[in-house]
C-alpha cells in the first residue's frame, strides 16, 4: 500500500529538520498554523509529534519510519497507557467468564438436573391413589431409584422438552403482547399502581395463554414409560392446539374445559410471580445492606472477591424466591395439577411401589371440589404429597451454586492475576 501524500512531504518540513536536532532555531510558524508556546525544555523532537500515533491505518510516516515515543531512550511506551487498555480488556473477559460459567451452572441445575424432582413431584400430586406421601426427601430417593431400576434413566427426564417448549411459548406471548400493547414488560424504579396493574395482567394473559401447553406438557411428565409411546420433540404443541381446537385424541367426558383450567393456572403463575418477586427484591436489599460499601476492588483475589459479590447476590435471591414461592404455593400446585391430569386417560407409575401403573380417574366437578375432595379423603397432608422432591430438588441446586462459587473462588485469583 503507497502513502497517500506528495513526495518530498516531511511532516510539514520539521521532522528531520535541523531545528529539531537542535542545529537551528526554528524556522517562524505560517499564517495557516496556529502558534503553539512550549514550556518544557529538552529535546522537541522527543516531545511534539505533528502526526497521530501508529494505529492500524495511518500512513502518516515515511517508509520505515516511528512515531517518536515518550521518555528519554525513545523505546518507553507512554505512561499507563499500555497498562490500562490491557487491564481494562482482561477485566472484561473475566467478567464475561464468570457471568457465563456462573448463569449456565444455575440455569442447567435448575432445567436439567433438577428435571426427575419435577416428574416426581408430579407424578406424586396426581397420585390420588398413594397411601406413601413421600414428604420426605429419603422417600423420593429410593422410590427414584426404583423407577430407574424397572424403567431405566429415562423414565427420571421425560416431559423434558415439553417443559422448554413451554418456557419458550411464555417467552414469546410475553414479548409479542408487550410489543403491540401498552402493558409494560418490565416494571421501572418509579414504578405506580396503575403501571403493576398492567404488569400482573400481562403475566396473567400470558399464562392464560400457556395453558393448554402445559397441559400437554404436564401429560408427558406424569405419563408412565411402561406404556407410553416415544413422543416427539413438537408433540406438546401439537396436543395443546389440538386441546383448543377440540381435536387430537379422544378423551373421557369427565375432561374439564380451558375456561375451568384457566382460572387456577393464571392464579398460580400470578402468584408465584409476585411471591418470587416480593423475596427476591428483599433478600437483595438485606444483602446489600450487609456489603461494605467502603470495600475498594483491588487486584487478584480482591478482584474475583468483587466478581463473586456481582453476580452471586443475584442468583442467591432467585434460589430464596423460588424456594418460598414453591413452598407457599404446592397446596394451589397440587390442585391445578389434579384438574389439568383428569380426563386426559393417563397412566401414571405407581408411587407406592416403582413398578406398576395407575390410572387417573378422577371425578372433580371444578377447583372448589377438589379442594374439598383432597382434605376430606386425604387430609391436609395430601396437599402436600410428593413434598420431598422440592426438598431434594432445591438441596442439588444449593449444592451446585456453593460447588460453582468454591470453583470460581478458587480460579479467578489466577485468572486475574495472570490478566
Amino acid at each position: 500500500m503507497q502513502p497517500r501524500r506528495p513526495e518530498g512531504f516531511d511532516g510539514l518540513g520539521y521532522r528531520g529538520s535541523a531545528w529539531a536536532r537542535g542545529e537551528e532555531a526554528p524556522p517562524p510558524y505560517q499564517h495557516s498554523f496556529p502558534a503553539r508556546s512550549f514550556s518544557s525544555s529538552g529535546d522537541l523532537s522527543q516531545h511534539w509529534v505533528t502526526t497521530p500515533p501508529d494505529i492500524p491505518g495511518s500512513r502518516n510516516l515515511h517508509w520505515g519510519e516511528k512515531t517518536p515515543q515518550y521518555g528519554g531512550d525513545g523505546n518507553q511506551a507512554p505512561p499507563g497507557l499500555g497498562e490500562e487498555s490491557s487491564a481494562a480488556s482482561g477485566g472484561e473477559q473475566l467478567n464475561r467468564f464468570a457471568g457465563f460459567g456462573i448463569g449456565f451452572a444455575s440455569l442447567f441445575t435448575e432445567n436439567v438436573l433438577a428435571h426427575p424432582c419435577i416428574v416426581l413431584r408430579r407424578q406424586c400430586q396426581v397420585n390420588y391413589h398413594a397411601r406413601n406421601y413421600h414428604l420426605s426427601p429419603f422417600s423420593i430417593v429410593n422410590i427414584m431409584y426404583s423407577f430407574t431400576k424397572t424403567q431405566g434413566p429415562r423414565a427420571l427426564w421425560k416431559g423434558m422438552g415439553s417443559t422448554f417448549i413451554v418456557q419458550g411459548i411464555t417467552l414469546g406471548a410475553e414479548g409479542i403482547i408487550s410489543e403491540f400493547t401498552p402493558l409494560p414488560r418490565e416494571l421501572t424504579h418509579k414504578w405506580s399502581p396503575k403501571q403493576i396493574g398492567e404488569h400482573i395482567l400481562l403475566k396473567g394473559l400470558v399464562y392464560a395463554i400457556a395453558t393448554p401447553f402445559y397441559s400437554a406438557s404436564l401429560i408427558e411428565t406424569v405419563q408412565s414409560e411402561i406404556i407410553r409411546d416415544n413422543p416427539g420433540i413438537l408433540d406438546c404443541l401439537k396436543e395443546g392446539v389440538g386441546r383448543v381446537m377440540g381435536l387430537g385424541v379422544p378423551h373421557s367426558k369427565r375432561l374439564l374445559p380451558l375456561l375451568v383450567l384457566t382460572f387456577p393456572t393464571v392464579l398460580h403463575g400470578v402468584l408465584h410471580y409476585i411471591v418470587s418477586s416480593v423475596v427476591q427484591k428483599c433478600v437483595l436489599f438485606f444483602i446489600k445492606k450487609k456489603k461494605n460499601p467502603t470495600q475498594i476492588p483491588g487486584e487478584g483475589a480482591n478482584t474475583a472477591q468483587s466478581i463473586l459479590e456481582d453476580y452471586f447476590p443475584e442468583l442467591i435471591a432467585n434460589f430464596a424466591a423460588s424456594l418460598c414461592a414453591d413452598v407457599l404455593l404446592y397446596p394451589l400446585e397440587t390442585v391445578m395439577h389434579r384438574l389439568h391430569i383428569q380426563g386426559t386417560r393417563t397412566i401414571i407409575d405407581n408411587t407406592d411401589l416403582g413398578y406398576e401403573v395407575l390410572p387417573i380417574n378422577t371425578q372433580y366437578e371444578g377447583m372448589r371440589d377438589c379442594i374439598n375432595t383432597i382434605k376430606r379423603e386425604e387430609g391436609i397432608l395430601g396437599f402436600y404429597k410428593g413434598f420431598g422432591a422440592v426438598v431434594v430438588q432445591y438441596t442439588l441446586h444449593a449444592t451446585v451454586l456453593q460447588i460453582t462459587k468454591f470453583i470460581y473462588s478458587s480460579l479467578l485469583p489466577n485468572t486475574a492475576q495472570s490478566a
